[in-house]
């Protein structure tokens, strides 16, 4: 399973990322040659218009190869003709589309389990709620006279406490009703031994989707920053092999692990994409700019070899982190 769950992943990821750049070239009016899933040799082609599609042996990448994209064409409608306007929204799409699916994913993690309210589902037996008589059905309204507008501010609200008796209000059955308790510590935190009824909001799930793969992104950010520092070694990157590993432990606890896996992986292709390296869409899209400022300086020709370096260097790091990976198993 941890076989086909990886292979799933690895499909959906590249399908949506090239999926992003084959709709807006499509969309803008460039010219697509093919658009291929897999590397390799093909094992499945059809041609609708002027694209062929194929699916290919390797579920290991994919592309979509448009006219003129690493070289001079004379056709008008090769990317190479279009405007900066144009190619621009053509190179950030396919990023663009994995952090659509990073949100999604995690809005739909969040959707499933649900979002914890105020409202009490459960007492814990011979616990300070449980000896104040709180009861299920419960919903919070205050802790230690501070206003519970939603879970995540009764911890915070417990706390204040210091382990002295607090008032909590509540409303049952559409009354007010307060009760005194002094909470207890557990694990280094105090506590009072409540738990909430979670709800499925799909408007609050969205939001928490957008949150997490915000927070998400910055401490990727942060690493891919201590990386050029030296803070973090190139050792610890991880290649193929170290995601079908981590594909086999999420597996182990479950289908909603390996979506919190496909989402955090989807966002990392997001933005190493957007890096500004040569072969990578970020490089393409730095070459872009530096031609629109600077004219013809450069042709479609040497940025074609700009781009043939800066994918052997890829595939350098991709063949040392892969090393690193097989070490990592023994």
């Amino acid at each position: 399973m941890t076989i086909v769950y990886s292979i799933i992943i690895f499909c959906i990821l590249i399908f949506v990322h090239e999926l992003g750049h084959f709709a807006v070239a499509k969309a803008t009016g460039i010219k697509v040659k093919e658009f291929a899933l897999g590397m390799g040799p093909a094992i499945f082609k059809k041609t609708k218009g002027e694209t062929l599609y194929s699916l290919r042996i390797f579920p290991i990448g994919g592309f979509c190869a448009m006219e003129g994209e690493d070289e001079e064409s004379e056709d008008d409608r090769a990317f190479n003709n279009k405007p900066f306007r144009v190619k621009a929204p053509v190179l950030v799409a396919g990023s663009a589309m994995n952090l659509l699916l990073t949100i999604l994913i995690l809005s739909m993690v969040v959707f499933s389990y649900g979002l914890p309210s105020t409202t009490l589902e459960q007492i814990s037996p011979e616990s300070p709620a449980a000896s104040a008589g709180l009861q299920p059905g419960d919903r919070l309204v205050a802790i230690n006279e501070l206003e519970i507008k939603d879970w995540e501010q009764v911890s915070a609200a417990v706390a204040t406490s210091e382990g002295n008796p607090i008032p909590v209000e509540v409303i049952r059955e559409g009354s007010p009703v307060t009760v005194t308790l002094t909470p207890v510590e557990e694990e280094g935190r105090l506590i009072i031994g409540i738990s909430p009824e979670f709800h499925k909001k799909p408007i609050k799930s969205i939001q928490y989707g957008f949150q997490a793969t915000w927070q998400m992104g910055a401490m990727m950010l942060d690493v891919i920053g201590q990386l050029f520092t030296g803070d973090v070694s190139a050792k610890e990157l991880m290649g193929p092999i170290g995601i079908v590993g981590a594909v086999g432990d999420s597996a182990e606890h479950g289908f909603v692990y390996v979506a919190q896996l496909t989402a955090l992986i989807s966002l990392n292709l997001a933005i190493v994409n957007m890096l500004p390296f040569p072969a990578l869409d970020g490089g393409r899209l730095l070459l872009l700019v530096i031609r629109k400022v600077t004219g013809k300086a450069i042709s479609d020709e040497v940025e074609g070899k700009i781009h043939l370096v800066g994918f052997a260097l890829l595939m350098g790091l991709m063949i040392y982190v892969t090393y690193q990976d097989v070490l990592r198993l023994f």
